[in-house]
């Protein structure tokens, strides 16, 4: 990887060095309210010159609910050849344990994922309060507007203390809804660690997603060298990239806007870009304000 990342005009600088792309999704292709047209457009190019397109999203939820999310934001269905949730690798992990009880932190609108676990599992799931289940999934806040990861303490000591694994089915620790930013698993998972706990991730940066993204594409991680991953967010994106050994582009406009774009004209920052980078152990290999062709 280069020392300070390159500039790109658009992803044409260097779509013809690779065959496949993983992208993100929230702070690439939308912000969780309506989709980037360009973005969308540049993607389509890619296919359609033969390339594929994986997306990865942490969201906590099975990948065909996400594929009737992105229809409803305007997200074509041409844009991508296939995608891979956080959620898809909760269930996994939630069916290697169906004998066991469990505790589900997040929001009603997460419970898809149960419904859907439980489609391939022989009986029904079983929950349990927190200080008495095997073990806890946690899919977000249950009030992302109104309450702070740090609430959640007295709730996670016990089982933190008894040894209970956590799986954190959205390792974000924020997300950009339009222009704010609130709480993600990731938050929690956090505190979780901070108690003693033990955290297994479902998604970017770790290895399990990139596996199941690869296999979709036709690939192994040992046949990685024309595959180039996109995303917004330097914990989960990139870093997971730089683990997989796979090149990379930081789409600066995501996650990370506040930092690194001028507040009144929107620009990129060169400076605060530099500032931001600094001493970074896993740098972007090229960066891009916006996803364009």
């Amino acid at each position: 990887m280069p020392d300070s990342p390159h500039k790109l005009s658009g992803l044409h600088d260097l779509a013809a060095n690779y065959d496949v792309i993983l992208s993100d999704v929230w702070g690439v292709i939308h912000n969780g309210i309506h989709a980037f047209p360009k973005a969308c457009d540049a993607l389509q190019r890619f296919r359609h010159q033969g390339g594929k397109v994986i997306l990865l999203t942490n969201a906590p939820r099975p990948g065909q609910v996400i594929i009737t999310q992105l229809d409803g934001f305007g997200v074509p269905r041409d844009a991508y050849d296939g995608i891979v949730s956080s959620g898809d690798i909760t269930i996994s992990l939630i069916k290697e344990r169906q004998a066991l009880s469990l505790f589900k932190i997040g929001p009603r609108s997460d419970d898809v994922l149960y419904t859907e676990a439980e489609r391939h599992i022989v009986t029904p799931l079983r929950f349990a309060p927190a200080d008495q289940a095997d073990y806890l999934v946690c899919t977000g806040l249950f009030d992302e507007l109104r309450e702070r990861p740090e609430d959640y303490d007295p709730l996670l000591r016990a089982p933190a203390a008894a040894g209970r694994e956590l799986i954190c089915a959205n390792p974000d620790i924020v997300v950009r809804i339009g222009d704010e930013l609130v709480a993600c698993a990731g938050a929690i998972a956090e505190r979780y660690q901070a108690l003693g706990g033990k955290v297994l991730q479902a998604g970017k940066p770790f290895d399990a997603i990139y596996v199941r993204a690869l296999s979709l594409a036709g690939r192994t991680p040992s046949q990685s060298s024309r595959v180039l991953a996109i995303g917004d967010a330097m914990h989960t994106d990139i870093e997971g990239a730089h683990r997989q050994g796979l090149d990379n582009v930081f789409i600066t406009s995501g996650i990370h806007r506040s930092v690194l774009h001028h507040p009144e004209r929107g620009d990129l920052d060169a400076a605060a870009l530099r500032q931001f980078l600094q001493g970074s152990e896993a740098p972007p290999m090229a960066v891009m304000p916006e996803l364009i062709w």
